[in-house]
């Protein structure tokens, strides 16, 4: 995809060496962009150092992306808090002179109770980064995107739970269900300015906090971790789980030009899990 050659992207979430989104900033710079790496760098409440990209880690990540000859950056971000998103792309703007992809990726998915027994704090931790973040970072995205003149392309990772519902999810679905209006929303809005919105809707992937939600969902429906996964596996056509880099290649996809013309889509990337 050498349309990619050159382009800034900014990656949310991408701080943790095994992650999501850490292998969506691996398969752009293979495809030679210029990456932001970011992350919450700092723990806040429901948001420990186990489930986010500590300042170290960011800079783990960035050096093995070095290590491809990308030209990379780290930036603390809070996506949500509109001081620290604009602080975040203005420096990638600074650093890079310009931004061409934003890949939403930042998301939490490791709380997971019944709906009676959901806390609000839990309801608007997970609301609050999964979509507030999104919104906030696309509008950040777009005026920089406009400004420029030059198209560019938002890609939002949603979920196989942007399409169905999952017991003991329900704030974690509604905010993905969420992502995939505001995804065709926008898309409609920055369109005319060569602007595509995107997103792509993974099944499971065991990363990290893939690893959470296996073991709750294993004790849930009283198996153990290995009978879950085996069942997960069978009942989706491609006999696997999803890989990271399943994902990964879906994201680089989509911010190629040979995407140039697909807009406000929610792609299944599922192995045939999910087929609307």
């Amino acid at each position: 995809m050498s349309s990619l050659a050159g382009k800034v992207a900014l990656v949310t979430g991408s701080g943790r060496r095994a992650g999501l989104g850490a292998a969506i900033c691996r398969r752009l710079a293979q495809e030679g962009c210029r990456i932001a790496v970011t992350d919450l760098a700092v723990p806040r409440p429901l948001m420990e150092a186990a489930h986010i990209g500590t300042q170290d880690e960011m800079e783990t990540v960035a050096e093995e992306l070095r290590g491809l000859g990308a030209e990379v950056m780290t930036q603390p971000l809070d996506v949500t808090d509109e001081a620290s998103v604009k602080a975040a792309f203005n420096a990638v703007v600074a650093r890079f002179g310009g931004l061409d992809i934003l890949v939403n990726n930042a998301g939490i998915g490791y709380l997971i109770s019944p709906l009676a027994e959901t806390p609000k704090t839990s309801w608007d931790a997970i609301l609050g980064v999964n979509l507030t973040g999104a919104w906030l970072c696309t509008r950040e995205a777009a005026a920089v995107m406009v400004g420029q003149g030059r198209g560019g392309r938002v890609v939002n990772i949603a979920s196989q739970a942007a399409k169905s519902g999952f017991p003991h999810m329900a704030a974690y679905v509604a905010s993905k269900h969420g992502l995939v209006g505001l995804t065709r929303s926008a898309a409609i809005e920055l369109g005319p300015h060569g602007i595509t919105v995107n997103a792509v809707c993974p099944n499971h992937v065991t990363t990290g906090l893939g690893a959470v939600q296996n073991e709750y969902f294993a004790a849930y429906f009283g198996q153990t971790v290995e009978q879950y996964l085996a069942s997960m596996q069978n009942s989706i056509p491609m006999r696997r789980v999803g890989l990271q880099s399943d994902t990964a290649s879906a994201v680089a996809f989509l911010c190629s030009d040979e995407a140039a013309y697909i807009t406000g889509e929610a792609m299944n990337v599922s192995g045939g899990c999910e087929m609307h």
